[in-house]
C-alpha cells in the first residue's frame, strides 16, 4: 500500500471501513511525514502528538463497535492556530498570546470531533492572520513544500504546507482577504471560502468580524465538499451564523459544466497578473468552454477599488477587535508604573510590526474628522462591489479568475513592501467584502515548478453550484504532482 500520508480523505475513509487501515496507522504516518518535513517547513506551531494518537485509537474502537461517525471518522485534520482549542495552546502566532490555553474550543474544533475526526496540531500563520506570505509569524516563517526558498501564501500558509506536504490530510484556515485560497493557490493545494455566516466564527480569535470565515484545505474538491458539510451550520454562540439545513454539497460534483455560464472578470485578467498564471487560467476558461460551459467576459469595475477598501475597512474592524489584548485578562503582561504604561509596554512588545501598522492605519481611519472620508467612503466602495457581483450573477452562474497574481515568490522578496505584499490579494479580497464564496483548485506549474491556482466563485449561498464547476475544473486539470517533500524521496532530517 502506499504511504496512507498520501490518501485523500475519501480514500483513507473506504480504507478505514474496509479494515485495510485503522485510524492508529494513519495517523502514525502523518506524525512521521510532520517528524520528516517539519524542520523544513515549521508548518506547526504545536503538535499534538499524544493527544492524536488517544483519539486515533479512539477512533478505531468506535469503528469497531459500530458507531461510525462519517467521512471524517478516524482522519487526521490540522488547525490554523487562531482556533481556540481547550487544553491545547492557542497563540494566533502572536507573543502577547504565548502560552495562552483556551477554556473551551471553538464551534468547528467541536464539530470535528462530533464527527470523529482525529486533531493533529496547530499550523503557523501571519500573526492575527494578518499578511499573505505566513512570514509575519512571533515564531518563524513557513516554508513552501515546493520549494523552501519561496513562502506559502498567507495568513494560512502553515495550514496549506501541511496539506501539501502530507503532514495533515486536511486542514482549517481562515480567509479574512484570501487567507485560505492564495496559499491554496501557492501550495498546490484546494482551499475553500465559504459563504460569510455559514461556518461559525465562535472561538476564532478575531481579525476582521465582518469579513472572517473559516474554511477548508483538502487534497481534493470531494473532501473540501466533506470538511465543509461538517463545520458549516447554525450556531447559537454566532448571531452571524446563517440559519437553515446545509446543503449535501457532494451531490452536485460530477453534474458538468455544460449548459452553465461562465463569467471571466475582466478586471482581473490583465497585465497585472503574471503571463505564465495568465496562460494557465486562459487554456482552463477555454477547456470548460470545450467541456460545455458558455464562457464569456464580465466587467466589475469596483473590482479595482477592492484592495483600496479592504485595507481601510480590515485594519479598522483590527483595530477594535485587537483592543483586547492589553495585559489586564489573558496574555503578556509587561511592566508599568500605571495602568496605562503596562498597557502600552504589553502591546508594544507583544505586537509584531505588521499587526502595529494595521492597528494604526485603522485607529486613523476610524478617527474624528476623518471617518467619513476614509472607512465610511470604503464602505460605499463594498456596497458598490456587492452591487456590481449580485448583477454579474444575473447573467452568469459563477465568475472565474486567477486566485493569485502571481506563483509562490521568495522569503523575504516582499517584507520591506508592505503594498506589494498587499498586492498579493488583489484576486481574492473582492469576494471577502461581498461575502460570497470562493475556492481555488490547483492546475498546473509553472516554468519553476511552482503551482497555479483557478478561483471559481459563486453567489452567496452558491456553494453547491461552486463545488460542481470546482470539480469540473479538477478534473480536467488532472493536477496530480506532488511537492518535493510530500515524496519517500525525502531524507530524515
Amino acid at each position: 500500500m502506499s504511504d496512507p500520508a498520501d490518501l485523500t480523505i475519501a480514500a483513507a475513509g473506504a480504507k478505514l471501513r474496509s479494515g485495510e487501515l485503522s485510524s492508529v496507522d494513519l495517523t502514525e504516518a502523518v506524525l512521521e511525514r510532520a517528524r520528516m518535513s517539519e524542520s523544513h517547513l515549521h508548518a506547526y506551531l504545536t503538535l499534538d502528538q499524544t493527544g492524536a494518537r488517544e483519539k486515533a485509537t479512539a477512533a478505531d474502537a468506535a469503528l469497531a463497535a459500530g458507531d461510525d461517525r462519517g467521512p471524517l471518522h478516524g482522519i487526521p485534520i490540522a488547525l490554523k492556530d487562531n482556533m481556540c482549542t481547550k487544553g491545547i495552546e492557542t497563540t494566533a502566532s502572536s507573543q502577547i498570546l504565548a502560552g495562552w490555553i483556551p477554556p473551551y474550543d471553538a464551534t468547528v474544533v467541536s464539530r470535528l470531533q462530533a464527527a470523529g475526526s482525529v486533531l493533529v496540531g496547530k499550523t503557523n500563520l501571519d500573526e492575527f492572520a494578518m499578511g499573505s506570505s505566513t512570514e509575519n509569524s512571533a515564531y518563524g516563517a513557513t516554508r513552501n513544500p515546493w520549494n523552501t526558498d519561496t513562502v506559502p501564501g498567507g495568513s494560512s500558509g502553515g495550514s496549506a504546507a501541511a496539506v501539501a506536504t502530507g503532514s495533515a490530510l486536511a486542514a482549517l484556515g481562515s480567509d479574512t482577504g484570501g487567507s485560505i485560497r492564495q496559499p491554496a493557490a501557492l501550495c498546490g493545494v484546494v482551499g475553500v471560502k465559504p459563504t460569510y455566516g455559514l461556518v461559525s466564527r465562535y472561538g476564532l480569535i478575531a481579525f476582521a468580524s465582518s469579513l472572517d470565515q473559516i474554511g477548508p484545505f483538502t487534497r481534493s474538491v470531494e473532501d473540501s465538499a466533506v470538511l465543509l458539510e461538517a463545520i458549516a451550520g447554525h450556531d447559537i454562540h454566532d448571531a452571524t451564523s446563517i440559519r437553515g439545513e446545509i446543503p449535501n454539497f457532494r451531490g452536485s460534483l460530477h453534474h458538468g459544466v455544460a449548459g452553465l455560464k461562465i463569467g471571466v472578470i475582466k478586471e482581473l485578467s490583465g497585465p497585472e497578473i503574471d503571463p505564465e498564471v495568465r496562460t494557465s487560467v486562459s487554456k482552463m476558461h477555454d477547456a470548460l468552454a470545450d467541456a460545455g460551459a458558455e464562457v464569456t467576459e464580465v466587467s466589475l469595475p469596483s473590482c479595482e477599488y477592492g484592495l483600496s477598501a479592504y485595507y481601510l475597512i480590515a485594519p479598522a474592524e483590527c483595530s477594535a477587535n485587537l483592543a483586547r489584548f492589553d495585559g489586564v485578562r489573558f496574555g503578556l503582561r509587561s511592566e508599568g508604573a500605571t495602568t496605562e504604561e503596562m498597557m502600552a509596554a504589553t502591546r508594544a512588545e507583544g505586537f509584531g510590526p505588521e499587526v502595529i501598522r494595521r492597528i494604526l492605519l485603522g485607529t486613523y481611519a476610524l478617527s474624528a474628522g476623518y471617518y467619513d472620508a476614509f472607512y465610511g467612503q470604503a464602505q460605499r466602495v463594498r456596497t458598490l462591489i456587492r452591487q456590481q457581483f449580485a448583477a454579474a450573477y444575473e447573467g452568469v452562474d459563477v465568475l472565474v479568475a486567477p486566485t493569485s497574481p502571481t506563483t509562490a515568490f521568495e522569503i523575504g522578496a516582499k517584507t520591506d513592501d508592505p503594498i506589494a505584499m498587499y498586492y498579493a490579494d488583489v484576486c481574492t479580497i473582492p469576494i471577502n467584502l461581498t461575502g460570497d464564496p470562493g475556492a481555488s483548485i490547483p492546475i498546473g506549474l509553472d516554468s519553476a515548478d511552482l503551482p497555479i491556482g483557478y478561483q471559481v466563485m459563486a453567489p452567496s449561498l452558491g456553494e453547491e453550484r461552486m463545488f460542481q464547476v470546482a470539480q469540473a475544473v479538477e478534473d480536467i486539470a488532472n493536477f496530480t504532482a506532488r511537492a518535493p517533500l510530500a515524496t519517500s524521496e525525502v531524507v530524515s532530517p
